[in-house]
């Protein structure tokens, strides 16, 4: 019988590296403000580290997302019917995904396509909309 993990750390560790690489952050960077070591930091990204929950309770809260969000692991019929769980500060894309990857309708990869269909959306508008307003106040 296979035993279903209780951390999806595919997830933690595609969170922690795109949130790492928006900011332009090393490892070492990222290091030195979480308390997680650089080389644990590498393992979560590439989904071969199982974290600690110091280490998860630590870059949850520089995600600035619910520990909850990466508890339980992989979707599964049985969490049909959970809540999504997220933070009202936490980035539009960010909870869209997480609503993605709870309908039980979509197959995880094409949760994950429509995701970053959404992202790539996201970016390109939310910077036009913004480089309006900064043009209007300019003039």
């Amino acid at each position: 019988m296979s035993r279903k993990a209780l951390v999806n750390t595919e997830e933690l560790g595609r969170a922690v590296k795109r949130r790492r690489e928006e900011l332009g952050l090393s490892l070492r960077d990222l290091a030195d403000e979480t308390g997680v070591s650089a080389s644990t930091l590498s393992r979560i990204e590439n989904g071969t580290g199982k974290p600690d929950a110091d280490n998860i309770a630590r870059l949850t809260s520089w995600l600035d997302v619910p520990m909850e969000r990466i508890l339980g692991g992989r979707r599964s019929d049985s969490q049909e019917g959970k809540p999504v769980v997220y933070y009202a500060r936490e980035p539009t894309p960010e909870i869209v995904e997480a609503h993605l990857r709870a309908d039980r309708n979509l197959t995880p990869e094409t949760a994950a396509a429509l995701s970053e269909l959404f992202r790539v959306a996201y970016a390109q508008f939310s910077r036009t909309a913004n480089q309006e307003k900064s043009g209007k106040k300019r003039r």
